[in-house]
């Protein structure tokens, strides 16, 4: 029994991580909000988050010092490159969500897979074989999630679970020209991390230490942003760290939001693969409408519910694409496989004789 109970909970620690990240991601994106709200800007926040998440990651230095491959100019060059879509990304995502809402941006998030389809066509690492029923089924996929995202940016709609915590400045914060800013910010958060995530895939094969890369990227991301916060603002009360808000968002986002999230993620797609991480994005969209309700008192719109519902099905649908194509490749392989075996026992017979 204690045996059958020890393996029923080594099967649902994916599904339990899983949803942590899902909780630290909007977390995340409610106490950047929060922060900015206490005077601090998205430049110096992404800044101290990722210090910190770079110096917590120190020590991966020393754990695989005897087992990661010798660094060299061209890896540090494309951890760079990382660096500059990761600083890129989480900039502009900051910004758009400091427009509009934690749920709002949530529901974006889900534009990445399509985008990530796009940009591996036009860099020729995806085919686009219209023939193919899964093609098909991506490019539509995808056409429906930008609908929604145009959708939810565009139509505001009326308000929806408001409640008593709902501010009233809130109401003049989200003017239909700050909402329509905001969501073209995300649009343009979703299209970097897309390509993020196909640089991130590249330098993994060339350099398969996660944790390192991770480490550089955040080295690299909060060198470019001190270096852009510089430029753009040189108001010293920016950078201040004063016990309360400021200094609690910014542990939470470097502890929570860079390294614990990104470890749990990497070891569920160790375990399960990137599709099992990909199908709980979705799940953000809920917990991100009911903390953004309660903490931060967002007033939730109609348009946001209707274009989040489309993104959503756009969103399974290039996944629903994608697991077909693995399956078709994954078959292929099989009856590869399965047609070298009688010629290697051919070879083996005529071996022996």
């Amino acid at each position: 029994m204690a045996m059958e109970m020890k393996v029923k909970m080594k099967e649902a620690l994916p599904y339990i991580g899983m949803a942590s990240t899902q909780f630290a991601q909007v977390g995340l994106m409610i106490v950047g909000k929060k922060a900015m709200s206490a005077g601090m800007t998205n430049f110096t926040f992404v800044f101290y988050s990722n210090t910190l998440a770079a110096l917590i990651l120190l020590p991966s230095f020393f754990f695989y010092r005897s087992t990661r491959p010798p660094l060299n100019f061209s890896l540090i060059c494309w951890f760079f490159l990382l660096g500059v879509l990761g600083c890129s990304a989480q900039l502009t995502g900051y910004t758009g969500i400091n427009y509009t809402s934690a749920s709002f941006a949530s529901a974006m998030l889900n534009l990445i897979p399509g985008f990530t389809f796009i940009l591996a066509v036009i860099f020729r690492m995806e085919k686009l074989d219209c023939r193919s029923t899964s093609t098909l089924i991506k490019s539509i996929g995808t056409i429906i999630s930008i609908a929604g995202a145009f959708t939810a940016t565009l139509y505001k709609g009326p308000q929806i679970l408001l409640t008593s915590s709902s501010k009233p400045q809130n109401y003049l914060h989200f003017q239909e020209t700050d909402w329509i800013i905001g969501g073209l910010y995300l649009v343009v958060d979703c299209v970097v991390a897309s390509l993020y995530l196909i640089v991130q895939a590249s330098v993994l094969t060339k350099y398969p230490v996660e944790l390192i890369v991770v480490f550089f990227y955040c080295f690299f991301a909060s060198i470019l942003s001190a270096i852009v916060s510089l430029f753009m603002d040189r108001n010293l009360n920016a950078w201040l760290l004063q016990p309360g808000t400021r200094l609690f968002t910014v542990l939470y986002s470097g502890i929570f939001g860079s390294a614990f999230q990104v470890s749990v993620m990497f070891w569920c797609i160790r375990r399960k693969g990137p599709l099992f991480v990909a199908m709980f994005h979705p799940l953000g969209i809920v917990i991100a409408a009911a903390l953004g309700i309660i903490f931060l008192g967002d007033i939730f719109y109609l348009g946001s519910l209707v274009g989040s519902n489309i993104i959503v099905v756009g969103f399974y649908a290039v996944m629903w694409g994608k697991t077909k194509e693995d399956k078709v490749d994954e078959d292929k392989l099989t009856r590869n496989i399965n047609s070298k075996a009688p010629l290697l026992e051919i070879k083996d017979a005529e071996t022996k004789i």
